[in-house]
């Protein structure tokens, strides 16, 4: 069974919708995952926002999820980490550079254009190394540093926006974005299941 945790800033609204609605949705496709969530600043145990829990409610979801803080365990648990922002993943990256082949945001790991899918990797790579070299105390190369900035400008944007602190339309938004995303990844999932 595929272990994929989602991972945004305080798990209250981007990472408990994806989580809640990953579950319904592979459940109806018959596609076995575990999937669990996580934030990069969570305080653990607390509630999911109002608005993100009206939204599961309304897709028929009852899952009680509260907030869990990224950690080690959750990182070594996961087959797959899919975080909702380029900034989750470059912090996941920082604190769990091993994690660098497992690690994607949602939205990159399910789009198809193999040009952007070979630089996403290529500054993927670079980005772990420059951790680990910084985490070592020798300085990232210059090239290097230069190169990530050359990938940085090409690739698209593949952030879910962050509806934190907005309106019940900024949340069915950010629920829509993930929804269309998560659609993908279960076509994803079953192709690589038929393989």
């Amino acid at each position: 069974m595929l272990h994929i945790l989602f991972v945004c800033t305080g798990n209250t609204c981007r990472s408990p919708m994806a989580e809640g609605l990953l579950r319904k949705l592979a459940k109806e496709r018959g596609i076995h995952v575990e999937v669990r969530s996580a934030g990069v600043s969570a305080v653990p145990g607390t509630s999911i926002s109002r608005h993100a829990a009206g939204i599961l409610q309304d897709e028929g979801i009852q899952d009680r999820i509260v907030s869990s803080q990224l950690n080690g365990e959750a990182v070594a648990w996961a087959d797959l980490i899919l975080t909702l922002t380029g900034a989750h993943k470059r912090h996941l990256l920082q604190y769990f550079p091993d994690a660098v082949t497992k690690t994607h945001t949602l939205k990159e790991y399910v789009q198809t254009q193999e040009s952007v899918n070979a630089d996403i990797r290529e500054l993927d790579s670079l980005y772990a190394d420059a951790e680990l070299n910084l985490a070592l105390g020798t300085e990232p190369d210059a090239a290097a540093m230069q190169r990530m900035i050359e990938i940085r400008q090409r690739i698209p944007s593949f952030d879910i926006s962050d509806p934190y602190g907005g309106s019940r339309e900024d949340y069915e938004l950010a629920a829509a974005e993930i929804r269309t995303a998560l659609y993908s990844l279960l076509d994803k999932l079953e192709s690589l299941r038929r393989l």
